[in-house]
Order: C-alpha cells, then sequence, then structure tokens
C-alpha cells in the first residue's frame, strides 16, 4: 500500500517539476490553483474510498460475496452520478471557485484553462476511487498498487509527451491527467473480472441486487455513513483550500513555492496513509469477523511502521529537501521562497503521523462520526484560531496552523480510541 500510495503524490511531483521549468511562476501558480479545484470535489468525495474500503473489509470477513457486489455497485453509480452532475454545473462551479481563488490575471487565465480539461475526467476519478477502495477492503493491495502504477505511468508518459514535445504547457498537463483517469477505471474492471473477485454468476447476482442497488432505504442509510465521512473531508478541504488561495493572494512566487511544499506533504501523507490503508483493511476483517482483541494487536504493529516512516520522511527531507526543490524548479525567487518554508515540511511527519494512522482504524470499524468529531475540533478549534492569531507572520501563520490542526486531529483520535474503543476490544469476543 506504501508503494501504491507513493505514486499519486510522485506523479504530482513531475507535474509540478514539468511545469516549475517553463519560464514563469504563474505557469506553476495556475496549474496549481486549477487542480486544486478539481481535486477539491475528489477529495471531498473520499468517503467513496473510505466507506467503500470498510464496507468491503467487513463483507470479506463474513464471506458475503453478494455484499460484496452491492458496495462495489452502489459506490460506483454514486461515483459516476456525482461526475456527470459536475460536468453540468462546470460553468457556474469553476467561476465561483476562480472569484474565491483570487491571484494574478496569468494565474487565474492558466487555473481555468486547466480545470475547464480536468472536469470532464470527474466521472472516472470518482469511479476509481470507488474501484480501488473495494480492492483494498478484498485485500487486493497488489492489485491497486498495479492499477496506480500503470495509471502514472500513463499520466507521467502523456506529461512528458504534451508538454515538452507537443509544448502545450498548462493544457498538456490537464489533457494528460484527463486520459489516465478514463485509462485507469478501464484498467480496474479488467482486474475485478479478470480475477474472478465477483460471484459467479454475475448477471443473475446484479439482477437480484438492482432492487437495493436503487434502494432509497438503503441509499440513505449509505448516505448517513458518507455524511459523516463528507463533513470530515469537508473540513480538510477547506483547510487545503484556504492555504492554496491564501498563497495566491501573497503573490506568484508564494503560491508557487507552496505548490511544491504541498506535493512534498502529499508524498508524506501518501505513504503514511499506506499503512492506514492496511490498518483499514485488517481491522475492517476482525471487525467483521467479531475478533476484537485482534484490533489493539494490529494497531501496535501498524504504530511501529508509522512512528518508522515518519521519520524517515523527516530525515530525507532535512537532508536532500532543498536539493529536491531546486530539482523542481529553476525558478530562483521560487527556490527561495520554498526552501524559506522547509522545515514546516520536516516536522510534519512525526506531528501528523498519528491523524493518519487513527483515521485507518476508524475507516476500518465504520465509526465516521469519530472522525467528524476530531475534524471539526481540529478546523474550527484550532486551524483558523491559530491563522487569526499568526496571520501578521503571513506564510509561516499559515504553515503554523496548519501543523497545529494535524497535532490536534492525532491527539483528539487517540484520546478517544484508548478512552472508548481500546477498553471494548480488551472484553471477549461473544
Amino acid at each position: 500500500m506504501i508503494l501504491s500510495n507513493i505514486t499519486v503524490p510522485l506523479l504530482g511531483l513531475v507535474d509540478t517539476a514539468v511545469i516549475g521549468h517553463l519560464s514563469h511562476a504563474y505557469y506553476l501558480g495556475g496549474s496549481t490553483v486549477g487542480a486544486m479545484i478539481i481535486t477539491f470535489i475528489t477529495w471531498l468525495c473520499g468517503f467513496l474510498r473510505m466507506s467503500t474500503t470498510g464496507l468491503s473489509a467487513q463483507a470479506l470477513g463474513q464471506n458475503d460475496r453478494q455484499q460484496s457486489l452491492l458496495v462495489l455497485t452502489r459506490g460506483v453509480f454514486v461515483g459516476l452520478t456525482i461526475g456527470l452532475c459536475l460536468i453540468l454545473l462546470q460553468v457556474p462551479y469553476l467561476q465561483l471557485s476562480l472569484w474565491l481563488a483570487g491571484g494574478s490575471e496569468q494565474v487565474q487565465f492558466y487555473a481555468q484553462q486547466y480545470a475547464e480539461i480536468r472536469i470532464w475526467g470527474l466521472p472516472a476519478a470518482l469511479a476509481n476511487i470507488v474501484v480501488m477502495g473495494w480492492l483494498l477492503g478484498q485485500h487486493r493491495a497488489k492489485a491497486v498498487m498495479w492499477l496506480l502504477i500503470f495509471t502514472n505511468l500513463v499520466n507521467l508518459s502523456l506529461d512528458l509527451l504534451f508538454v515538452l514535445v507537443f509544448q502545450w504547457q498548462v493544457q498538456g498537463v490537464a489533457a494528460a491527467t484527463l486520459i489516465a483517469e478514463y485509462s485507469g477505471l478501464l484498467a480496474g474492471a479488467v482486474i475485478i473480472i479478470k480475477g474472478r473477485l465477483l460471484p459467479d454468476g454475475i448477471y443473475h447476482s446484479f439482477i437480484k441486487l438492482r432492487t437495493r442497488v436503487f434502494s432509497s432505504n438503503e441509499l440513505l442509510s449509505y448516505f448517513k455513513l458518507n455524511r459523516d465521512i463528507l463533513i470530515r473531508t469537508l473540513c480538510l478541504e477547506v483547510c487545503f483550500i484556504f492555504i492554496t488561495f491564501q498563497g495566491a493572494r501573497l503573490g506568484d512566487n508564494v503560491v508557487a513555492a507552496n505548490a511544491i511544499l504541498m506535493n512534498f506533504l502529499l508524498l508524506i501523507s501518501f505513504g503514511l496513509d499506506g499503512i492506514a490503508n492496511a490498518a483499514e483493511a485488517l481491522i475492517g476483517k476482525a471487525w467483521g469477523e467479531k475478533k476484537t482483541q485482534s484490533i489493539n494487536y494490529i494497531l501496535r504493529r501498524c504504530t511501529m511502521w508509522t512512528v518508522i516512516f515518519a521519520i524517515i520522511y523527516s530525515l530525507i527531507f532535512w537532508i536532500a529537501g532543498e536539493m529536491l526543490i531546486s530539482t523542481i524548479s529553476n525558478i530562483e525567487a521560487v527556490v527561495v521562497m520554498a526552501t524559506q518554508y522547509l522545515p514546516w515540511i520536516i516536522l510534519l511527519p512525526i506531528i501528523g503521523c498519528w491523524c493518519y494512522l487513527y483515521d485507518g482504524v476508524y475507516v476500518g470499524i465504520t465509526r465516521a462520526d469519530i472522525m467528524r468529531n476530531s475534524m471539526v475540533i481540529a478546523t474550527f478549534g484550532v486551524f483558523f484560531p491559530l491563522w487569526l492569531l499568526f496571520s501578521d507572520y503571513q506564510n509561516h501563520g499559515l504553515w503554523f496552523a496548519f501543523t497545529g490542526f494535524m497535532a490536534a486531529r492525532g491527539a483528539t483520535l487517540g484520546w478517544h480510541y484508548y478512552q472508548h474503543i481500546a477498553i471494548d476490544t480488551k472484553k471477549p469476543a461473544n
């Protein structure tokens, strides 16, 4: 899962490096703002992946292949529907997003160019989230790894072709991602069908389940679970968007520097999420099998690996951070600016690793309400108050507020686990 996850931010770093070597900072700033406008939707719909993984793992633990098929079908249906609705509403959505983003005229222009292309890939992007979540819940982490590697290789190859050969600049990066998203969806369907992961007699199974897929009561129950994950993700997105948009208001060089640092942060996040994803699948299966005593053991093992990788990440950025920044961009002002804020990236793995770990626990046991409460406290009780107190420090104030936000997430989730869940799992299984 670590290998799978880091392919995503590594590709983001390649995207950033390709654009970062163009002649002006506003190319990188524009593509960053445009990408945030689109990824706001895909990250906001992260509930599709999280709920699918938890429910799929529990169905696996119960050895219920019909339920597993229902989880996959319903998730793909919801993802495709949301994506198509956003395509229909793209004009007002993009206009509002660009108005909120602010930034220079050039940043606005290239952000719109990027977003107008990427938005057509949303149905595939959201369906892919479901497919990968379902495969993970089925303990098919290697399949997820190969699926992500394939998708990102397509994206990378087209990036280099469209930008460096065809000179399409920001539009080339967007078009490469669009094609890769649909290629990934096709590859995911092939993996599921060829891997014989669905029940025998798939057609008859689907006919039996179709009323449940579209049942208003079942959909309401599904969205009730996802409502809490949606609120949780929305809070997280508000913080990320605030950093990007506020950076755009501080100048082209600041938003470009933050784009590099945010890619570093995503590399850290996706790597640590690999361990959290393993916790989701393992704990979800144990929860489905009612082997609650196994959960504390799984958590101890995941904690050990989380701490090890957090330390490794901090050391990498401490030793090689400046070199990595210089590799990604050759615009001197952007390099100097990013280097100035690099200490925050060195600090964040150690402080933030706990929130990723405990997110995995609560996804596995499908307690999204706890994740929601933690995120609301961290966002409105920590992030924005810290920003208001330290806004005079401008970009340093932004990164300080975000660091406090990550610490609060881990602290609240950890406190709840050891006050409530750990006690329950020590009781003998029924």
